[in-house]
C-alpha cells in the first residue's frame, strides 16, 4: 500500500517555500511550519498546511515529532539550531525512531561545521560523524534517504516522491 507522506518545513520563503512549492508541483502534501518574526517572514503560499507559531521551541517539537527523516540546506542561525537540537537527540538516543539527516551542501557544511574539529578536541565520538550524510547529489540524497527510510521505517516510495524531491532540490539550487 502507498504511503502518504508530507513534506515538512519552516513555510518561510526561500528554501521553505521551494520544498512546499516542489511537493504541490509533485501533487504531493506538504505542511509550512511557520515562525511569526517581527522583521521578515511570511508564510508562503506553497504550504497545503499551514501553521503558525510565536515560539522556536514549539516548532521545532513538531517538527521533530512529525518527521521521519531531515534535509538541512546552507542556512543562518536557525537553521544550525535545528540540525544541532536534532544531532543531539539522535546522538544520545533520545529518538525512538531511526532519524537519518542528510546536509545538502557539502562544501558549505565543511565550511561552516568542523566536525573532524570536534571529534579531534574529543567533544563528539568519531562514529557521531555518522550520523548524517552530506552530499551535494539531488539523486544521491533521494536514494540513501530512501534506503534508509526502506531498512528502518517504510516502504519504497513511489516515483511521485523521487519527482517532489527532485523538483524541491532543483528549486533550492537556482
Amino acid at each position: 500500500a502507498a504511503r502518504d507522506l508530507a513534506i515538512i518545513t519552516g513555510g518561510g520563503p526561500g528554501i521553505m517555500e521551494a520544498a512546499n512549492k516542489g511537493a504541490a508541483l509533485a501533487r504531493g502534501k506538504s505542511v509550512g511550519l511557520n515562525i511569526e518574526l517581527p522583521q521578515e517572514q511570511k508564510g508562503n503560499p506553497f504550504a497545503n498546511i499551514p501553521i503558525h507559531f510565536h515560539y522556536f521551541f514549539s516548532r521545532k517539537v513538531c517538527f521533530v515529532k512529525y518527521s521521519i527523516g531531515f534535509v538541512f540546506m546552507p542556512g543562518g542561525f536557525g537553521t544550525l539550531d535545528e540540525l544541532f537540537e536534532v544531532l543531539t537527540l539522535v546522538q544520545t538516543k533520545r529518538m525512538t525512531k531511526r532519524m537519518p539527516i542528510v546536509l545538502f551542501g557539502t562544501e558549505y557544511w565543511r565550511e561552516v561545521i568542523n566536525f573532524d574539529a570536534l571529534v579531534r578536541h574529543g567533544t563528539i565520538s568519531p562514529e557521531d560523524v555518522n550520523l548524517f550524510h552530506r552530499t551535494d547529489s539531488v539523486d544521491e540524497a533521494f536514494d540513501w534517504l530512501v534506503q534508509q527510510l526502506t531498512e528502518h521505517a517504510l516502504g519504497r516510495p513511489g516515483a511521485n516522491a523521487r519527482n517532489g524531491f527532485r523538483q524541491f532540490l532543483e528549486f533550492a539550487q537556482q
